[in-house]
Protein backbone atom coordinates (compact mmCIF):
# COMPACT_ATOMS: atom_id res chain seq x y z
CA UNK A 1 0.00 0.00 0.00
CA UNK A 2 1.46 3.29 -1.05
CA UNK A 3 1.52 6.12 1.44
CA UNK A 4 2.37 8.88 -1.00
CA UNK A 5 5.62 9.76 0.77
CA UNK A 6 8.66 10.48 -1.30
CA UNK A 7 11.65 8.23 -0.59
CA UNK A 8 14.29 9.83 1.65
CA UNK A 9 17.69 10.00 0.10
CA UNK A 10 20.48 8.99 2.47
CA UNK A 11 23.79 10.70 2.12
CA UNK A 12 26.98 9.60 3.72
CA UNK A 13 29.53 12.10 5.02
CA UNK A 14 32.60 12.29 2.92
CA UNK A 15 36.07 12.08 4.47
CA UNK A 16 36.65 15.73 3.62
CA UNK A 17 33.50 16.78 5.51
CA UNK A 18 34.50 14.71 8.54
CA UNK A 19 37.97 16.22 8.52
CA UNK A 20 36.53 19.74 8.35
CA UNK A 21 34.14 19.00 11.24
CA UNK A 22 36.96 17.62 13.37
CA UNK A 23 39.06 20.69 12.66
CA UNK A 24 36.22 23.00 13.71
CA UNK A 25 35.73 20.97 16.91
CA UNK A 26 39.44 21.17 17.74
CA UNK A 27 39.46 24.93 17.13
CA UNK A 28 36.41 25.35 19.37
CA UNK A 29 38.05 23.37 22.16
CA UNK A 30 41.23 25.39 21.81
CA UNK A 31 39.28 28.66 21.99
CA UNK A 32 37.36 27.44 25.05
CA UNK A 33 40.58 26.42 26.77
CA UNK A 34 42.21 29.76 26.02
CA UNK A 35 39.13 31.59 27.28
CA UNK A 36 39.23 29.64 30.56
CA UNK A 37 42.90 30.52 31.03
CA UNK A 38 42.24 34.21 30.34
CA UNK A 39 39.28 34.33 32.74
CA UNK A 40 41.27 32.53 35.44
CA UNK A 41 44.20 34.92 34.98
CA UNK A 42 41.96 37.98 35.24
CA UNK A 43 40.16 36.57 38.27
CA UNK A 44 43.46 35.87 40.03
CA UNK A 45 44.73 39.43 39.61
CA UNK A 46 42.84 40.56 42.72
CA UNK A 47 44.49 37.88 44.84
CA UNK A 48 47.87 38.66 43.30
CA UNK A 49 47.41 42.39 43.98
CA UNK A 50 46.60 41.79 47.67
CA UNK A 51 49.56 39.44 47.97
CA UNK A 52 51.96 41.94 46.36
CA UNK A 53 50.70 44.76 48.58
CA UNK A 54 51.24 42.59 51.65
CA UNK A 55 54.75 41.64 50.49
CA UNK A 56 55.61 45.30 49.87
CA UNK A 57 54.38 46.30 53.34
CA UNK A 58 56.33 43.47 54.96
CA UNK A 59 59.50 44.42 53.09
CA UNK A 60 59.32 48.01 54.31
CA UNK A 61 58.35 47.01 57.86
CA UNK A 62 61.02 44.33 58.25
CA UNK A 63 63.82 46.77 59.30
CA UNK A 64 62.11 47.12 62.69
CA UNK A 65 63.62 43.69 63.43
CA UNK A 66 66.72 43.73 61.21
CA UNK A 67 67.99 47.35 61.41
CA UNK A 68 69.93 48.26 64.53
CA UNK A 69 69.16 51.99 64.14
CA UNK A 70 65.40 51.46 63.94
CA UNK A 71 65.43 48.88 66.71
CA UNK A 72 67.48 51.13 69.00
CA UNK A 73 65.17 54.13 68.55
CA UNK A 74 62.02 52.11 69.12
CA UNK A 75 63.57 50.33 72.12
CA UNK A 76 64.56 53.69 73.65
CA UNK A 77 60.94 54.76 73.53
CA UNK A 78 59.90 51.50 75.23
CA UNK A 79 62.45 52.04 78.00
CA UNK A 80 61.04 55.52 78.59
CA UNK A 81 57.54 54.04 78.84
CA UNK A 82 58.76 51.55 81.44
CA UNK A 83 60.45 54.29 83.45
CA UNK A 84 57.35 56.51 83.38
CA UNK A 85 55.20 53.55 84.38
CA UNK A 86 57.36 52.88 87.44
CA UNK A 87 57.45 56.54 88.54
CA UNK A 88 53.77 57.13 87.79
CA UNK A 89 54.46 60.06 85.46
CA UNK A 90 52.03 60.37 82.52
CA UNK A 91 51.82 59.67 79.70
CA UNK A 92 52.31 55.94 79.93
CA UNK A 93 51.61 55.52 76.21
CA UNK A 94 52.09 58.18 73.58
CA UNK A 95 52.53 58.54 69.85
CA UNK A 96 55.24 61.21 69.49
CA UNK A 97 57.51 60.15 66.61
CA UNK A 98 58.94 63.65 66.19
CA UNK A 99 60.52 64.58 69.52
CA UNK A 100 63.84 64.47 71.37
CA UNK A 101 63.01 60.93 72.47
CA UNK A 102 60.62 59.49 69.85
CA UNK A 103 57.74 57.46 71.25
CA UNK A 104 56.05 54.87 69.07
CA UNK A 105 53.26 53.44 71.19
CA UNK A 106 50.69 51.90 68.85
CA UNK A 107 48.10 51.37 71.59
CA UNK A 108 46.45 54.85 71.38
CA UNK A 109 46.10 54.48 67.61
CA UNK A 110 44.61 50.97 67.82
CA UNK A 111 42.20 51.99 70.57
CA UNK A 112 41.16 55.04 68.57
CA UNK A 113 40.61 52.95 65.43
CA UNK A 114 38.40 50.41 67.20
CA UNK A 115 36.55 53.11 69.13
CA UNK A 116 35.57 55.06 66.03
CA UNK A 117 34.65 51.89 64.11
CA UNK A 118 32.42 50.64 66.93
CA UNK A 119 30.64 54.00 67.16
CA UNK A 120 30.12 53.93 63.39
CA UNK A 121 28.55 50.46 63.65
CA UNK A 122 26.29 51.52 66.52
CA UNK A 123 25.03 54.35 64.33
CA UNK A 124 24.88 52.61 60.96
CA UNK A 125 23.69 49.06 61.71
CA UNK A 126 20.19 49.90 63.04
CA UNK A 127 19.58 52.41 60.25
CA UNK A 128 20.87 50.09 57.53
CA UNK A 129 19.29 46.81 58.64
CA UNK A 130 15.89 48.27 59.53
CA UNK A 131 15.93 50.28 56.31
CA UNK A 132 16.68 47.10 54.36
CA UNK A 133 13.82 45.26 56.11
CA UNK A 134 11.41 48.08 55.34
CA UNK A 135 12.53 48.35 51.72
CA UNK A 136 12.42 44.63 50.93
CA UNK A 137 9.39 43.55 52.96
CA UNK A 138 7.11 46.44 53.91
CA UNK A 139 7.51 49.37 51.53
CA UNK A 140 5.23 49.82 48.52
CA UNK A 141 6.83 49.39 45.13
CA UNK A 142 7.05 53.11 44.37
CA UNK A 143 8.65 53.84 47.72
CA UNK A 144 11.10 50.96 47.23
CA UNK A 145 12.14 52.27 43.83
CA UNK A 146 12.95 55.63 45.44
CA UNK A 147 14.64 54.56 48.69
CA UNK A 148 17.12 52.02 47.32
CA UNK A 149 18.69 54.29 44.63
CA UNK A 150 18.78 57.17 47.11
CA UNK A 151 20.70 55.15 49.71
CA UNK A 152 23.04 53.69 47.11
CA UNK A 153 23.69 57.20 45.81
CA UNK A 154 25.22 57.97 49.20
CA UNK A 155 28.03 55.54 48.37
CA UNK A 156 28.99 57.70 45.40
CA UNK A 157 29.67 60.78 47.50
CA UNK A 158 33.45 61.23 47.96
CA UNK A 159 34.61 60.69 51.52
CA UNK A 160 36.37 64.06 51.52
CA UNK A 161 33.02 65.75 50.85
CA UNK A 162 31.40 63.86 53.72
CA UNK A 163 34.37 64.74 55.90
CA UNK A 164 33.99 68.42 55.03
CA UNK A 165 30.27 68.25 55.89
CA UNK A 166 31.01 66.56 59.21
CA UNK A 167 33.76 69.08 60.01
CA UNK A 168 31.83 72.23 59.18
CA UNK A 169 28.21 71.34 59.97
CA UNK A 170 27.70 68.14 61.91
CA UNK A 171 30.43 68.71 64.52
CA UNK A 172 28.95 72.05 65.56
CA UNK A 173 25.41 70.69 65.74
CA UNK A 174 26.45 67.68 67.84
CA UNK A 175 28.41 69.88 70.24
CA UNK A 176 25.47 72.29 70.64
CA UNK A 177 23.02 69.45 71.28
CA UNK A 178 25.06 67.37 73.71
CA UNK A 179 27.37 70.04 75.13
CA UNK A 180 30.65 68.23 74.43
CA UNK A 181 33.83 69.93 75.59
CA UNK A 182 35.64 69.14 72.35
CA UNK A 183 34.01 69.95 69.03
CA UNK A 184 35.89 67.19 67.16
CA UNK A 185 35.76 63.86 68.93
CA UNK A 186 35.23 60.13 68.41
CA UNK A 187 31.43 60.43 68.31
CA UNK A 188 31.49 62.98 65.50
CA UNK A 189 34.01 60.92 63.53
CA UNK A 190 31.97 57.76 64.16
CA UNK A 191 28.78 59.35 62.84
CA UNK A 192 30.66 60.47 59.74
CA UNK A 193 32.01 56.96 59.22
CA UNK A 194 28.51 55.61 59.73
CA UNK A 195 27.33 57.65 56.77
CA UNK A 196 29.94 55.94 54.58
CA UNK A 197 29.11 52.38 55.61
CA UNK A 198 25.31 52.71 55.56
CA UNK A 199 25.12 52.03 51.77
CA UNK A 200 27.35 48.94 52.11
CA UNK A 201 25.36 47.36 54.93
CA UNK A 202 22.00 48.42 53.46
CA UNK A 203 22.64 47.02 49.99
CA UNK A 204 24.04 43.68 51.14
CA UNK A 205 21.35 43.27 53.81
CA UNK A 206 18.61 44.03 51.31
CA UNK A 207 20.06 41.44 48.93
CA UNK A 208 20.16 38.86 51.74
CA UNK A 209 16.55 39.57 52.67
CA UNK A 210 15.41 39.36 49.06
CA UNK A 211 17.20 36.02 48.64
CA UNK A 212 15.04 34.34 51.31
CA UNK A 213 12.76 31.82 49.50
CA UNK A 214 9.15 32.99 48.93
CA UNK A 215 7.90 29.81 50.60
CA UNK A 216 8.94 31.26 53.97
CA UNK A 217 6.64 34.23 53.50
CA UNK A 218 3.80 32.11 52.15
CA UNK A 219 4.01 29.73 55.11
CA UNK A 220 3.96 32.63 57.59
CA UNK A 221 1.00 34.26 55.85
CA UNK A 222 -0.84 30.94 55.83
CA UNK A 223 -0.43 30.74 59.61
CA UNK A 224 -2.01 34.19 59.96
CA UNK A 225 1.13 36.26 60.58
CA UNK A 226 1.14 39.87 59.47
CA UNK A 227 3.75 41.30 57.10
CA UNK A 228 5.55 43.02 59.97
CA UNK A 229 5.55 39.86 62.08
CA UNK A 230 6.75 37.81 59.13
CA UNK A 231 9.56 40.23 58.37
CA UNK A 232 10.73 40.37 61.99
CA UNK A 233 10.31 36.75 63.08
CA UNK A 234 10.83 34.79 59.86
CA UNK A 235 12.66 36.71 57.15
CA UNK A 236 15.17 38.54 59.34
CA UNK A 237 16.44 35.40 61.14
CA UNK A 238 16.62 33.50 57.85
CA UNK A 239 18.75 36.25 56.30
CA UNK A 240 20.95 36.71 59.39
CA UNK A 241 24.11 35.13 57.85
CA UNK A 242 24.07 37.57 54.95
CA UNK A 243 23.29 40.48 57.25
CA UNK A 244 26.16 39.53 59.56
CA UNK A 245 28.52 39.39 56.58
CA UNK A 246 27.32 42.87 55.55
CA UNK A 247 28.02 44.21 59.04
CA UNK A 248 31.54 42.76 59.04
CA UNK A 249 32.26 44.32 55.64
CA UNK A 250 31.00 47.64 56.98
CA UNK A 251 33.25 47.27 60.01
CA UNK A 252 36.25 46.66 57.75
CA UNK A 253 35.36 49.73 55.71
CA UNK A 254 35.10 51.81 58.88
CA UNK A 255 38.50 50.64 60.12
CA UNK A 256 40.17 51.52 56.83
CA UNK A 257 38.50 54.89 56.18
CA UNK A 258 40.93 57.82 56.18
CA UNK A 259 39.63 61.22 55.13
CA UNK A 260 36.66 61.52 57.48
CA UNK A 261 38.60 60.63 60.62
CA UNK A 262 41.50 62.77 59.43
CA UNK A 263 39.21 65.80 59.16
CA UNK A 264 36.69 65.26 61.97
CA UNK A 265 38.33 63.29 64.78
CA UNK A 266 40.60 65.92 66.32
CA UNK A 267 43.75 63.86 65.55
CA UNK A 268 44.89 63.51 69.14
CA UNK A 269 46.47 60.16 70.07
CA UNK A 270 44.84 59.82 73.48
CA UNK A 271 44.66 56.43 75.16
CA UNK A 272 41.08 56.50 76.41
CA UNK A 273 37.76 54.83 75.65
CA UNK A 274 35.90 58.09 76.36
CA UNK A 275 33.99 58.79 73.10
CA UNK A 276 33.81 62.52 73.80
CA UNK A 277 37.58 63.00 73.54
CA UNK A 278 39.53 63.62 70.32
CA UNK A 279 40.93 60.49 68.73
CA UNK A 280 43.46 59.38 66.16
CA UNK A 281 43.24 56.25 64.04
CA UNK A 282 45.81 54.13 62.25
CA UNK A 283 44.76 55.12 58.67
CA UNK A 284 44.68 58.82 59.58
CA UNK A 285 48.16 58.57 61.09
CA UNK A 286 49.58 56.96 57.97
CA UNK A 287 47.92 59.51 55.70
CA UNK A 288 49.00 62.50 57.78
CA UNK A 289 52.62 61.52 58.37
CA UNK A 290 53.74 59.41 55.42
CA UNK A 291 54.49 62.41 53.21
CA UNK A 292 56.81 64.05 55.76
CA UNK A 293 59.01 61.20 56.99
CA UNK A 294 62.54 60.27 55.97
CA UNK A 295 62.46 57.30 53.60
CA UNK A 296 63.93 54.27 55.31
CA UNK A 297 64.07 55.91 58.74
CA UNK A 298 62.57 54.58 61.97
CA UNK A 299 59.40 56.66 61.59
CA UNK A 300 58.99 55.38 58.03
CA UNK A 301 59.36 51.78 59.20
CA UNK A 302 56.86 52.13 62.04
CA UNK A 303 54.27 53.58 59.67
CA UNK A 304 54.63 50.50 57.47
CA UNK A 305 54.27 48.34 60.57
CA UNK A 306 50.97 50.11 61.13
CA UNK A 307 49.96 49.29 57.56
CA UNK A 308 50.82 45.61 58.03
CA UNK A 309 48.91 45.55 61.30
CA UNK A 310 45.83 47.18 59.76
CA UNK A 311 45.83 44.83 56.78
CA UNK A 312 46.33 41.83 59.04
CA UNK A 313 43.44 42.85 61.29
CA UNK A 314 41.17 43.31 58.27
CA UNK A 315 42.05 39.89 56.86
CA UNK A 316 41.61 38.28 60.28
CA UNK A 317 38.17 39.82 60.78
CA UNK A 318 37.07 38.78 57.32
CA UNK A 319 38.30 35.23 57.91
CA UNK A 320 36.53 34.96 61.26
CA UNK A 321 33.35 36.39 59.81
CA UNK A 322 33.44 33.89 56.94
CA UNK A 323 33.85 31.03 59.41
CA UNK A 324 31.00 32.30 61.56
CA UNK A 325 28.71 32.82 58.56
CA UNK A 326 29.30 29.25 57.39
CA UNK A 327 28.59 27.98 60.88
CA UNK A 328 25.43 30.07 61.13
CA UNK A 329 24.22 28.87 57.75
CA UNK A 330 24.78 25.27 58.77
CA UNK A 331 22.85 25.90 61.98
CA UNK A 332 19.96 27.39 60.02
CA UNK A 333 19.97 24.58 57.51
CA UNK A 334 21.42 26.63 54.65
CA UNK A 335 18.36 28.81 54.38
CA UNK A 336 20.21 32.07 53.73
Amino acid sequence: METGRAPVARTEATPAALSSSDARLRRRKAVDKAARWVIAAIASTAIAAVALIFVFLLREALPIFTSSTVHEEVTLGKMLFAQEWRTGEPPYHAWQPVSKVPKYSLLPLLVGTFKVAIIALLFAVPVSVLGAVFTSELAPRRVREFIKPAVELLAGIPSVVLGFFVLMVLATQVQDIFGFQYRLNAIVAGIGLGLTIIPVIFTLSEDALTAVPPSYREAAFALGASRTRTAWSVILPAASPGIFAAIVLGFGRAMGETMIVLMASGNAAILSWDPTLPVRTVPATIAAEMGEVVVGGPHWTVLFVLGVLLLGLTIAFNGLSGWYVRRLRAKLGGSA
